[in-house]
Protein backbone atom coordinates (compact mmCIF):
# COMPACT_ATOMS: atom_id res chain seq x y z
CA UNK A 1 0.00 0.00 0.00
CA UNK A 2 1.57 3.21 -0.95
CA UNK A 3 1.56 5.80 1.99
CA UNK A 4 3.25 8.62 -0.57
CA UNK A 5 1.11 11.98 -1.55
CA UNK A 6 0.85 12.12 -5.78
CA UNK A 7 1.92 15.13 -7.32
CA UNK A 8 -0.99 17.42 -8.28
CA UNK A 9 -1.97 17.39 -12.30
CA UNK A 10 -3.00 21.12 -11.84
CA UNK A 11 -0.37 23.10 -12.77
CA UNK A 12 -0.79 26.65 -12.00
CA UNK A 13 0.47 29.43 -14.14
CA UNK A 14 -0.44 33.25 -12.55
CA UNK A 15 -1.17 35.11 -14.79
CA UNK A 16 2.35 37.47 -15.88
CA UNK A 17 0.35 40.79 -15.34
CA UNK A 18 0.59 39.98 -11.49
CA UNK A 19 4.28 39.78 -11.32
CA UNK A 20 4.33 42.81 -14.05
CA UNK A 21 2.07 45.09 -11.89
CA UNK A 22 3.95 43.80 -8.59
CA UNK A 23 7.37 44.98 -9.68
CA UNK A 24 6.00 48.84 -10.90
CA UNK A 25 3.78 48.98 -8.04
CA UNK A 26 4.98 50.97 -5.02
CA UNK A 27 4.43 49.77 -1.48
CA UNK A 28 1.84 52.33 -0.50
CA UNK A 29 -0.88 52.90 -3.75
CA UNK A 30 -0.90 56.25 -2.85
CA UNK A 31 2.64 57.09 -1.85
CA UNK A 32 3.82 58.21 -6.01
CA UNK A 33 1.23 60.10 -6.10
CA UNK A 34 2.17 62.49 -3.61
CA UNK A 35 5.48 62.58 -5.30
CA UNK A 36 4.40 63.53 -8.72
CA UNK A 37 6.18 66.60 -9.62
CA UNK A 38 6.10 68.27 -13.01
CA UNK A 39 9.57 68.12 -14.93
CA UNK A 40 9.22 71.19 -17.15
CA UNK A 41 9.53 74.60 -16.08
CA UNK A 42 6.19 75.16 -17.67
CA UNK A 43 4.18 72.37 -15.93
CA UNK A 44 5.83 74.08 -13.00
CA UNK A 45 4.74 77.49 -13.51
CA UNK A 46 1.39 76.27 -14.83
CA UNK A 47 0.74 74.12 -11.40
CA UNK A 48 1.50 77.01 -9.34
CA UNK A 49 -1.01 79.15 -10.81
CA UNK A 50 -3.95 76.63 -10.90
CA UNK A 51 -3.01 75.83 -7.22
CA UNK A 52 -2.65 79.72 -6.39
CA UNK A 53 -6.22 80.45 -8.44
CA UNK A 54 -7.98 77.66 -7.75
CA UNK A 55 -8.53 78.27 -4.12
CA UNK A 56 -11.35 80.25 -2.50
CA UNK A 57 -9.03 82.92 -2.01
CA UNK A 58 -8.45 84.30 -5.02
CA UNK A 59 -12.48 83.90 -5.79
CA UNK A 60 -12.76 86.19 -3.02
CA UNK A 61 -10.01 88.83 -4.28
CA UNK A 62 -11.34 88.73 -7.69
CA UNK A 63 -15.07 88.98 -6.29
CA UNK A 64 -12.99 92.39 -4.76
CA UNK A 65 -11.29 93.48 -8.30
CA UNK A 66 -14.60 92.92 -9.96
CA UNK A 67 -16.51 94.93 -7.83
CA UNK A 68 -13.84 97.95 -8.20
CA UNK A 69 -15.41 98.97 -11.64
CA UNK A 70 -19.54 98.19 -10.53
CA UNK A 71 -20.53 101.96 -9.68
CA UNK A 72 -18.91 103.46 -13.07
CA UNK A 73 -20.81 100.86 -14.65
CA UNK A 74 -24.20 101.65 -13.00
CA UNK A 75 -23.60 105.35 -12.69
CA UNK A 76 -23.59 105.11 -17.02
CA UNK A 77 -27.26 103.17 -16.75
CA UNK A 78 -26.42 101.26 -19.55
CA UNK A 79 -28.55 97.61 -19.20
CA UNK A 80 -26.34 96.53 -21.97
CA UNK A 81 -23.26 97.22 -19.96
CA UNK A 82 -24.50 95.90 -16.95
CA UNK A 83 -25.67 92.58 -18.32
CA UNK A 84 -21.87 92.62 -20.01
CA UNK A 85 -19.89 93.38 -16.81
CA UNK A 86 -21.91 91.36 -14.63
CA UNK A 87 -21.25 87.60 -17.64
CA UNK A 88 -17.79 89.12 -18.86
CA UNK A 89 -16.42 90.30 -15.66
CA UNK A 90 -18.05 89.23 -12.34
CA UNK A 91 -19.14 85.86 -13.47
CA UNK A 92 -16.13 84.38 -15.09
CA UNK A 93 -13.31 86.37 -12.47
CA UNK A 94 -15.30 84.86 -9.43
CA UNK A 95 -16.66 81.89 -10.92
CA UNK A 96 -13.24 80.69 -12.47
CA UNK A 97 -11.54 79.74 -9.30
CA UNK A 98 -14.35 78.43 -7.85
CA UNK A 99 -14.69 75.65 -10.33
CA UNK A 100 -11.23 75.04 -10.22
CA UNK A 101 -11.84 74.49 -6.02
CA UNK A 102 -14.65 72.00 -6.80
CA UNK A 103 -12.51 70.52 -9.82
CA UNK A 104 -9.50 69.74 -6.91
CA UNK A 105 -12.09 68.43 -4.60
CA UNK A 106 -13.82 65.54 -7.21
CA UNK A 107 -10.51 64.56 -8.28
CA UNK A 108 -9.49 64.05 -4.74
CA UNK A 109 -12.82 61.76 -4.08
CA UNK A 110 -11.75 60.19 -7.27
CA UNK A 111 -7.95 59.96 -6.63
CA UNK A 112 -9.51 58.30 -3.42
CA UNK A 113 -11.55 55.98 -5.03
CA UNK A 114 -9.42 55.02 -7.30
CA UNK A 115 -6.86 53.93 -4.49
CA UNK A 116 -8.99 52.10 -2.46
CA UNK A 117 -10.13 50.00 -5.83
CA UNK A 118 -7.31 48.83 -6.12
CA UNK A 119 -6.27 47.93 -2.89
CA UNK A 120 -9.27 45.98 -3.24
CA UNK A 121 -8.05 44.22 -6.49
CA UNK A 122 -4.69 43.44 -4.73
CA UNK A 123 -6.58 41.88 -1.80
CA UNK A 124 -9.09 40.15 -3.79
CA UNK A 125 -6.11 38.85 -5.95
CA UNK A 126 -4.16 37.52 -3.09
CA UNK A 127 -7.25 35.76 -1.95
CA UNK A 128 -7.52 34.37 -4.84
CA UNK A 129 -3.89 32.79 -4.81
CA UNK A 130 -4.66 31.39 -1.11
CA UNK A 131 -8.03 29.87 -2.76
CA UNK A 132 -5.59 27.94 -5.40
CA UNK A 133 -3.00 26.98 -2.92
CA UNK A 134 -5.89 25.46 -1.18
CA UNK A 135 -7.39 23.80 -3.99
CA UNK A 136 -3.95 22.49 -4.84
CA UNK A 137 -4.00 21.17 -1.46
CA UNK A 138 -7.36 19.22 -1.96
CA UNK A 139 -6.07 17.55 -5.63
CA UNK A 140 -3.02 16.42 -3.92
CA UNK A 141 -5.38 14.97 -0.79
CA UNK A 142 -7.87 13.75 -2.95
CA UNK A 143 -5.57 12.32 -5.70
CA UNK A 144 -4.09 10.09 -2.61
CA UNK A 145 -7.21 9.02 -1.47
CA UNK A 146 -7.87 7.65 -5.25
CA UNK A 147 -4.76 6.06 -4.97
CA UNK A 148 -5.17 4.37 -2.24
CA UNK A 149 -8.65 3.26 -3.10
CA UNK A 150 -7.34 1.79 -6.35
CA UNK A 151 -4.87 -0.02 -4.28
CA UNK A 152 -7.07 -1.57 -1.56
CA UNK A 153 -9.80 -2.55 -4.92
CA UNK A 154 -7.06 -4.21 -6.62
CA UNK A 155 -6.14 -6.35 -3.04
CA UNK A 156 -9.92 -7.33 -2.56
CA UNK A 157 -9.79 -8.07 -6.14
CA UNK A 158 -6.97 -10.23 -5.96
CA UNK A 159 -8.26 -12.30 -3.04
Amino acid sequence: MSSQKPESKFDYQPHPHIEARKARREPKADSGLANDVPKSPNARIGLTITKGVGTMWAAYAFCALSLVSLPQIIAKGDPVQIVAWIAQTFLQLVLLPIIIVGQNIQASSAEKRAILTYEDAAAVLDEAVKIQKHLDHQDKSLEHLITRLEELEAKIQAK
